[in-house]
C-alpha cells in the first residue's frame, strides 16, 4: 500500500454534497423510499437536504453507554441546525467491566468487528452522505473509527465521556483488586461490598487511562473528532455542546470536501500513537490503532510503536499504575494543553488536518498550558518514563510479536518459572486459592484471536495478582490481552498464538522465562531443538465454538499482530 499524503480540501457543489442521499430519494422511481421516509419523519424539504446519520451506540447493558441516546439527539439537532437532515440509528454495544472474567468476554473484541460492520451495513444501504458517529466503551470507539474509514464519507466522531469517581475515589478497577483482597483476608465481604456498591457513581466510561478514556484520546489525535471532544465528563454542559457542534462540523466538511481518507494518513497515525504513550494509555491502543490502520489503508506495523516509542516520554500520572482519573485531568484542562506541549516539543506532525477542517496546529494555537500547581501532567524534563511504557517484545516465546505495559515501577526485567493454565477462568482460580507463588510466570493460552476466540481481557487475574500483593513479584503473559485497567508486570498479544501452535503452545510447568523490557525480549531458556521436539508433538485443541458469531470470527481473523481484524 502507498504512503498516505495530506490532501488539501476542495470545495464541493450542493449535488456533490448528496452524493449518496440523492441515488436514494431523487425521481420519479425513488417515490417508494420517499413514502418511507415520509413515515419517518421527512418532509417536503427534507429530501434536498444531505443526510446524516447519527450512528448511536447507545445500550442500557453499561454505564459507559446509557445515557449516549441523549448525546445522540444533541448530535442530530446540531445536524439539523446547520442545514442537514439527520437520521438517528442503533448498533450493539457489550461491557467488559460487566463480562470479564467470564464466558461472555469472547465476545468483546468480536463486537469492534460487529459494529464497524452494522455501521457500514446501514450508512451504505441508506445512502447516509456523511456520519456522526458517538461511542462510549472500549470496543464501540475503534468499531465506529474503523467504520469511518471503511466508508470513506465526512465524519465526525463523539465520544460518550469520563464516569465521575466513585467514593473515596474509587472506579471499576478498584471492585476488581478489592476480590484479590478479599481472597488475601485483606479486607471482609462487608468492605468488598462497600467497595462494590460505591465504585460507579452514573454515565461515562471508566475514569483511569484505561482503555476507552485512551483510544478516545488517539481517535482526536487522529483528527476525526473535535478538539476537546476526548476530555470531557459524560454529564454535563460541555459534552451536550460537543455533540452539537459535531453535528454541524460534518455539514462543513461535506461543504469542504474533506473525507476521512484526507484525516487518516500516516503522520495522523503516528500523532496518536504519541499521544497515547505520553498519555500512558492501554495496551489495547496498540491492538485497536493497527485494526484502524488496516481500515484506512494505511501501512502500520507493531515496529512503528517501538520507533516512535523511543522518543516519546510518559507524561501522565494517570491510573491504572499512576495516581489520578481522567475526570481530575478534564479539571485541569484535558488533553489539549498536553498535544500543544508534545507538539512545541516538535513530536507531532502540526500540517495534519482535521474534522474541523483545519491542521491540528491550528487546532491548537492559543491552547492554554496546565496551571502551575498540577501534578497530573509532567514537564517534558521530568517524565515520568523518558521512553515509551508501551513496549513491543519478540523472542522464541514471540517469533511474531508481544505487548507489555511496563511504566519502569513493575522493574524492567523479570525471570521466573511457568506456571501453565489452559485459559483465564483455572489462573484465575490459582491466584485466588494462593497456589500462584512470588517467582512465578502465569502462562494464560488459548486466549487468542482465534484460539479464545476473542482474545479476552485479563483483568480478573491481573486484578487478583494486584489484590492479594504480588504485582511485583510475579509476572503474567497470554496469547489474550489486558484492560487498560491492567498493570503490573504483564506481557499480551503473544503471537502466534496456542491455538495455531505458537511457540507459548509448548511451554511447560517449571520452564524458565525471561522477560527484559531493556532488550525487548520474552524467551524460553530451552533449546531449538527441544522446541522442535515439543512441536512435532503438538496437536492443536478441540475449538471452543463451532457455530455462530465466535465461530465465524475464529475462522477468519489475523493475528493479533495484525490487529486481530476480520476484514482484510
Amino acid at each position: 500500500m502507498a504512503k498516505k499524503t495530506v490532501s488539501k480540501p476542495v470545495k464541493a457543489g450542493a449535488a456533490d454534497r448528496r452524493a449518496f442521499s440523492r441515488l436514494v430519494v431523487d425521481g420519479i422511481k425513488q417515490a417508494p423510499a420517499r413514502a418511507m421516509l415520509r413515515a419517518v419523519g421527512f418532509e417536503d424539504a427534507d429530501f434536498a437536504k444531505p443526510q446524516i446519520g447519527i450512528a448511536s451506540t447507545w445500550a442500557d447493558v453499561t454505564p459507559c453507554n446509557m445515557h449516549i441516546d441523549q448525546l445522540a439527539r444533541e448530535a442530530a439537532a446540531g445536524a439539523n441546525a446547520a442545514g442537514g437532515k439527520s437520521v438517528l440509528f442503533n448498533t450493539i454495544t457489550v461491557s467488559d467491566g460487566i463480562s470479564m472474567g467470564s464466558p461472555g468476554m469472547r465476545y468483546s473484541l468480536v463486537s469492534r468487528e460487529v459494529i464497524a460492520d452494522s455501521i457500514e451495513t446501514v450508512a451504505g444501504a441508506e445512502g447516509f452522505d456523511a456520519l456522526v458517529a458517538l461511542g462510549g466503551c472500549d470496543k464501540n470507539m475503534p468499531g465506529c473509527a474503523m467504520a469511518i474509514a471503511r466508508l470513506n464519507r465526512p465524519a465526525v466522531f463523539v465520544y460518550g465521556g469520563t464516569i465521575g469517581l466513585g467514593a473515596a475515589r474509587r472506579d471499576i478497577i478498584s471492585v476488581f483488586e478489592a476480590v484479590g483482597s478479599r481472597a488475601a483476608g485483606k479486607i471482609d465481604d462487608r468492605e468488598l461490598l462497600e467497595v462494590e456498591r460505591t465504585a460507579i457513581p452514573g454515565p461515562g466510561s471508566c475514569g483511569g487511562m484505561y482503555t476507552a478514556n485512551t483510544m478516545a484520546s488517539a481517535i482526536e489525535a487522529l483528527g476525526l473528532s473535535l478538539p476537546g471532544s476526548s476530555a470531557q465528563d459524560a454529564v454535563g454542559v460541555d459534552k451536550r455542546e460537543d455533540c452539537r457542534r459535531a453535528g454541524a462540523a460534518v455539514l462543513n466538511l461535506l461543504q469542504l470536501g474533506l473525507r476521512p481518507s484526507d484525516i487518516l494518513t500516516r503522520p495522523a497515525f503516528e500523532n496518536a500513537i504519541t499521544t497515547v504513550i505520553a498519555l500512558g494509555g492501554s495496551t489495547n491502543a496498540v491492538l485497536h490503532l493497527l485494526a484502524i490502520a488496516q481500515a484506512a489503508r494505511v501501512r502500520l506495523k507493531l515496529d512503528d510503536f517501538t520507533r516512535i516509542g523511543r522518543r516519546v516520554p510518559v507524561l501522565a500520572d494517570l491510573r491504572p499504575s499512576g495516581r489520578y482519573s481522567m475526570t481530575e485531568l478534564v479539571a485541569i484542562g484535558g488533553i489539549l494543553p498536553l498535544m500543544k506541549r508534545l507538539l512545541d516539543a516538535g513530536l507531532l506532525h502540526g500540517d495534519c488536518l482535521t474534522v474541523t477542517g483545519r491542521t491540528l496546529a491550528e487546532n491548537l494555537q492559543g491552547v492554554a498550558g496546565y496551571p502551575q500547581t498540577q501534578d497530573i501532567i509532567r514537564p517534558m524534563t521530568n517524565p515520568i518514563k523518558k521512553d515509551s511504557h508501551l513496549i513491543v517484545l519478540y523472542g522464541n516465546i514471540a517469533p511474531e510479536g508481544a505487548v507489555a505495559k511496563i511504566t519502569g515501577k513493575e522493574g524492567l526485567s523479570f525471570s521466573g518459572r511457568a506456571r501453565v493454565f489452559e485459559g483465564e477462568e483455572a489462573a484465575t482460580a490459582a491466584i485466588l486459592s494462593d497456589k500462584v507463588r512470588a517467582g512465578d510466570v502465569v502462562v494464560i493460552r488459548h486466549e487468542g484471536p482465534r484460539g479464545g476466540p476473542g482474545m479476552r481481557e485479563m483483568l480478573s487475574p491481573t486484578g487478583a495478582i494486584v489484590g492479594r500483593g504480588l504485582g511485583q513479584k510475579v509476572a503474567l503473559i497470554t496469547d489474550g490481552r489486558f484492560s487498560g485497567g491492567s498493570h503490573g508486570f504483564v506481557v499480551g498479544h503473544i503471537s502466534p498464538e496456542a491455538a495455531v501452535g505458537g511457540p507459548i503452545a509448548l511451554l511447560r510447568n517449571g520452564d524458565r522465562l525471561t522477560i527484559d523490557a531493556r532488550r525487548r525480549r520474552i524467551d524460553v531458556e530451552l533449546s531449538a531443538a527441544e522446541l522442535k521436539r515439543r512441536r512435532a508433538a503438538w496437536k492443536p485443541r478441540r475449538p471452543y465454538a463451532t457455530r455462530g458469531v465466535l465461530a465465524k470470527y475464529a475462522r477468519v481473523v489475523s493475528s493479533a499482530s495484525q490487529g486481530a481484524v476480520t476484514d482484510r
